[in-house]
């Protein structure tokens, strides 16, 4: 079973339109199969309006799109619905609007000024205004995991030892260090991004997708052929075997 994935967009519409034209590529030679995007679509690029409304529009025309929510996703959505309720996960002395987490630059693609002096109550406003409902639906819609066959699909990890049906939703979108240090199966092979790094990478339990394109690194994309890995390229496909 193939399936293709897309590690954490956060806003770079011309990076996602790049990586979809690979996957287009690879079809055409192997054949059609689904697309997973592991989420953080929003914050820090400058384009994340028009990458919801992409992703939007390729669902609607019936492309078999899975869009997964990541923390930067909740962080947005939470904020549209209250935008004074805490984030679990996140540091206490930091929101959403801070610039280290790119919340302005969401808005901003959305026509929102939001600086740090200005007032929450109004850039909240401004922001209901300014989303559309689609928009919002869409927030509403995404998934926290995926699975097809012995992959298993998340933004940010699993609690090991905790089954699947059992999980937290704060674990899926920002566990590191419990996820990370852990050396041993999970079972299925665990796709995911959140925790950026310089290129995509087997570590035999998981693979992290998450190439820092919000840092100014490129987005990447993996194809799997069952629990086989392939860096997709433009060069075509790299295999991505275990770390050691």
């Amino acid at each position: 079973m193939r399936a293709y994935a897309i590690g954490d967009i956060h806003g770079h519409i011309g990076l996602l339109h790049g990586v979809h034209e690979l996957i287009a590529r690879d079809m055409a030679t192997h054949g059609p199969a689904q697309v997973v995007h592991v989420g953080d679509l929003v914050d820090r690029g400058p384009d994340s309006r028009a990458v919801i409304d992409f992703l939007i529009q390729g669902q609607n025309e019936g492309q078999d799109w899975v869009v997964l929510k990541g923390n930067h996703d909740r962080m947005f959505r939470r904020f549209l619905n209250d935008p004074n309720e805490p984030e679990p996960g996140l540091r206490p002395d930091l929101s959403w609007l801070h610039p280290r987490l790119g919340g302005p630059d969401t808005l901003a693609s959305y026509g929102v000024h939001a600086p740090g002096d200005r007032p929450v109550a109004p850039v909240h406003a401004d922001a209901i205004a300014a989303v559309p409902a689609a928009h919002v639906a869409f927030l509403d819609g995404l998934k926290t995991s995926h699975q097809i066959g012995d992959l298993l699909f998340v933004h940010a990890g699993i609690r090991p030892g905790i089954p699947l049906s059992e999980q937290d939703e704060n674990d899926l979108v920002w566990i590191r260090a419990a996820f990370l240090d852990h050396t041993e199966s999970h079972g299925p092979l665990v796709i995911h991004g959140h925790t950026a790094i310089e290129t995509p990478t087997h570590y035999g339990n998981r693979v992290n997708i998450d190439s820092s394109a919000a840092y100014g690194g490129p987005l990447s994309v993996i194809v799997l052929e069952g629990r086989e890995v392939f860096h997709l390229t433009p060069q075509g496909r790299i295999p991505l075997r275990p770390q050691g």
